[in-house]
């Protein structure tokens, strides 16, 4: 046997290793694809994907075959990531609004592969997580100039659906309206509270009256179909050119780091624990002194760093209110164990609502 036959059944034998090694690995992938579902998150993991490539390069001796093995390695996540696709295909993402809505255009973000399912209000795409119609849904839990959405905050206490994602999607507001209309045209401006509020300043400076919709997609669909010349939206560029409309001003909104954060929110808690976890507590405190800094002071002293802090009153109980918390840390640890058996003993009620992995972007 010559020494190039030799290589090729080295090669042959080597490539049917890989073929049984590759069935094995797409095993595991299916199981994966299956947790992803369950649980609300997305394919595409920048960090988690870095990591795996680093980690394996290092493994390799010769320095002239790293960066040849790291294209393999890229080559095969893309693959395992299609086939993921393929499993998931169709899964049902519930968001707010119509199509060109913020929440709509980040359930495209965040589940491009997903079938994405509209509904009138928070509500309602709670309740088709809640009933089984829906995998999971997207809702905006807080915007950095806006505040908090204070009805997604109530269903984070109220409802039995745990947080397992929460992504930063950076939002340009622009005043939209029919082909033609000018600033000095518009009298009324249409649009969702919240993107009302983070313009506010620049709606008085013009004189414009305000209007609410349900969303920022409703309001430019309807400056669409009134096409009234004295009647803008305020929506993102996306929605703009959805329904046909005009931008006649950009970046309107009063901060220039305009950042909304959405949250996926499913059936099963996501029970994974990852460097950079965060994760959501709801309670009420027991009637008496001191009964809240208590509180405070049990999840500090376990060592968990408090990002939030907010109180809201609980709905149908006159001057009763309920704490959300998000901090830092491992919530599956011994440490929060700890902390949550010390906090039942002061809180009337406790509940986690959810775990994830911070700073996502989309």
């Amino acid at each position: 046997m010559t020494e190039l036959e030799k290589a090729r059944q080295i090669i042959d034998g080597a490539d049917k290793e890989i073929a049984r090694l590759f069935e094995e690995r797409m095993k595991a992938v299916e199981t994966v694809a299956k947790f992803k579902s369950e649980h609300g998150l997305p394919i595409f993991d920048a960090e988690r994907e870095k990591a795996v490539i680093e980690k394996n390069v290092a493994r390799i001796e010769n320095e002239n075959l790293k960066g040849h093995f790291s294209t393999l390695l890229t080559s095969l996540m893309d693959v395992s990531k299609k086939y993921q696709e393929s499993l998931l295909y169709g899964m049902k993402v519930a968001y707010c609004g119509i199509e060109g809505a913020f929440a709509h255009i980040a359930a495209q973000k965040i589940f491009p592969y997903g079938r994405l399912c509209a509904y009138s209000d928070f509500p309602a795409c709670y309740k088709a997580v809640e009933n089984g119609e829906c995998d999971c849904c997207v809702l905006p839990i807080e915007n950095s100039y806006a505040g908090e959405v204070g009805q997604v905050i109530d269903l984070v206490f109220e409802g039995s659906l745990s947080v397992s994602g929460v992504y930063d999607m950076s939002v340009k507001q622009n005043l939209v309206g029919v082909k033609g209309a000018t600033k000095s045209d518009i009298k009324k401006v249409i649009s969702h509270p919240q993107a009302l509020m983070q313009c506010a300043g620049y709606i008085k400076a013009h004189g414009y009256e305000s209007v609410t919709a349900v969303n920022t997609a409703i309001a430019a669909k309807s400056v669409a179909d009134l096409n009234d010349k004295s009647l803008a939206a305020i929506a993102g560029k996306e929605t703009a050119e959805l329904y046909g409309l005009q931008i006649i001003d950009h970046d309107i909104n009063e901060s220039a780091v305009n950042t909304t954060r959405f949250a996926v929110f499913t059936k099963n808690k996501n029970e994974k624990t990852e460097k950079g976890e965060r994760f959501i507590l709801v309670f009420t405190v027991n009637d008496e002194v001191g009964a809240l800094a208590k509180a405070v002071n049990v999840i500090c002293a376990h060592g968990f760093n408090m990002r939030v802090l907010r109180s809201r009153p609980v709905k149908n109980i006159p001057w009763q209110y309920y704490f959300y918390v998000e901090a830092d840390g491992d919530r599956h640890g011994d440490e929060s164990k700890k902390m949550i058996k010390e906090l039942s003993a002061c809180c009337e009620t406790l509940k986690v609502s959810g775990s994830y992995e911070y700073d996502k972007i989309i």
